[in-house]
């Protein structure tokens, strides 16, 4: 499939970069880390990007998350437009409109869980919808460890932490950067199956960047890069038609 057939797409995008390039240096170190990259990540879909080490899987999250700058192209949030915005406006929309989850849980050591997942919204000064909230804690398992401080918790139960507090003010998507990267395979597994029932309980939009096939699996798709472009995507994937696809990218350094 084309580059540009992804982002033809008539359903509808929570997020879209079109011909988003990303170009760091000049002259003879000049480096393309995103080669005019065209895809939809579609409403209630949950995404993986994977690729070969220097791929620009990264490059391209944060920079559809509005974590990094793009050096040409097009990034839309919904129907925002992320070039147009001021600093500003682009921290507003990073905090209302999207979830992050990170490798590293990033938890505040002196909060309880139920204080860390409703921080942002705190310090938006919002108040969280009681009856959703209920819901996400439901949902990951963390009812009786919600007055439980981080160090009381294990890895596992931080990431669920981190998970329900990129639920909890209902983005319109969540990115994850190697939100396993951390954990054994076991609370590895937990939290994935936690964001792809995010997806199909409670129609979140959720992408996410991993090395991991397995972790993959877990997916509605996934897009692969290769040298900054955009090369392949598969629909419903397992961990052995991923591991196959990665293969390839080790003998041939791109998708046959």
């Amino acid at each position: 499939m084309t580059t540009s057939s992804l982002a033809d797409r008539t359903t509808t995008a929570a997020a879209r970069a079109t011909d988003l390039s990303k170009i760091y240096g000049q002259g003879e170190t000049q480096v393309v880390a995103l080669d005019r990259v065209s895809v939809d990540f579609r409403q209630a879909e949950f995404t993986a990007i994977m690729g070969p080490s220097g791929s620009g899987k990264s490059t391209l999250m944060h920079c559809v998350a509005g974590l990094d700058n793009f050096s040409s192209g097009s990034v839309r949030i919904g129907d925002t437009e992320l070039g147009s915005l001021k600093d500003k406006q682009l921290t507003r929309l990073r905090r209302d409109k999207i979830g992050f989850i990170f490798q590293a849980f990033n938890l505040l050591p002196t909060l309880t869980a139920l204080e860390n997942i409703t921080l942002p919204m705190d310090i938006a000064g919002r108040k969280p919808d009681k009856e959703w909230l209920e819901k996400v804690i439901r949902m990951v398992g963390l009812a009786d460890r919600l007055t439980h401080r981080p160090s009381q918790l294990s890895g596992g139960q931080q990431q669920r932490v981190a998970v329900a507090r990129a639920l909890a003010s209902r983005p319109d998507i969540i990115f994850g950067d190697e939100p396993t990267g951390n954990l054994d395979s076991r609370s590895g597994a937990e939290v994935l199956g936690f964001l792809r029932n995010s997806v199909r309980e409670l129609g979140q939009t959720v992408v996410m960047v991993t090395h991991d096939p397995v972790a993959a699996a877990y997916a509605d798709r996934v897009v692969f890069l290769a040298d900054g472009r955009i090369v392949d995507e598969v629909h419903g994937p397992t961990a052995e038609s991923v591991l196959d696809r990665m293969k390839r990218f080790d003998a041939k350094g791109r998708t046959s």
